[in-house]
């Protein structure tokens, strides 16, 4: 009866490469991380695996980078000689790509929006408003917001929308508090000896509140907390300025009287 040969099967693992072993076809082994299959068989010792009349690659093994990333946020990328590692930033980062295909994290830049913070105030009250000759540091100050820039390099838009009243002429000042120093900004040319400040007006209404909003791009140059503030002067040092209500202020007539609220912005804009 004739014999038929069916050879093997399936594949037979042999564990990890031996230069003291035999293999035959259909041998396979590991070596290096890599697996390998034997194509051709041959006496132990005579055939290394990278010889590949003998040997093919089942699976190869991957690259690693030199530090084992374990940190949550850390980025593998490829740069000209391999992998690498790219730690994550401490915060307020973002991530810059190179022409030459390098990773790195840098501070925003750019005319980028960097932070946004702001006071609202819903109370109404009267503020004593300090006279125009007294300078900046008598007059009456209604909101103040406070703002740590990132950079000395930064703008800060200043935002605001107040409501008010009053029964006479007055100013509107906008400061600047920090390191630096407590100084007035945004003030009209000097002319003469007219009151100088960032708005002025002379309205009357005494049931009704009315409503100052604006804007000023200032630069602080100095990345320290800064807190910006609005002040209002008038031609009497004791008078009474009403943030949020009328003069009046009564209950609810025929629609008058609403009180109203105010809001100082402040947005850094990175260079």
């Amino acid at each position: 009866m004739a014999t038929l040969n069916l050879g093997r099967i399936k594949p037979v693992f042999r564990g990890a490469y031996s230069g003291g072993t035999a293999y035959v076809i259909d041998d396979i082994v590991t070596s290096g991380g890599s697996t390998y299959i034997c194509i051709q068989a041959h006496g132990a010792g005579t055939q290394a695996v990278t010889v590949t009349a003998y040997w093919s690659v089942l699976a190869a093994t991957g690259t690693d980078v030199s530090t084992t990333i374990t940190t949550q946020g850390d980025i593998l990328y490829r740069d000209g000689s391999g992998l690498q590692r790219l730690a994550k930033p401490a915060a307020n980062k973002m991530l810059q790509n190179t022409s030459g295909g390098v990773l790195s994290w840098e501070t925003p830049s750019g005319g980028k929006l960097l932070q946004v913070v702001s006071t609202h105030i819903s109370a109404a009250s009267s503020i004593t408003t300090g006279a125009h000759t007294g300078g900046w540091g008598a007059y009456g100050t209604f909101i103040t917001c406070a703002i740590t820039p990132a950079a000395t390099s930064s703008k800060i838009l200043v935002l605001w929308q107040i409501g008010y009243d009053f029964g006479s002429g007055f100013s509107i000042h906008l400061g600047r508090d920090n390191a630096s120093g407590d100084v007035e900004i945004g003030l009209a040319d000097a002319a003469s000896n007219r009151n100088r400040a960032l708005f002025g007006a002379h309205e009357y209404e005494a049931n009704v509140i009315n409503k100052f909003s604006g804007q000023y791009l200032d630069s602080p140059s100095i990345a320290t907390a800064t807190t910006y503030e609005m002040k209002v002067s008038s031609n009497s040092a004791t008078a009474g300025w009403y943030l949020n209500r009328s003069v009046n202020d009564r209950d609810d007539v025929a629609g008058y009287d609403t009180r109203g609220s105010s809001n100082l912005t402040l947005m850094e804009i990175g260079a």
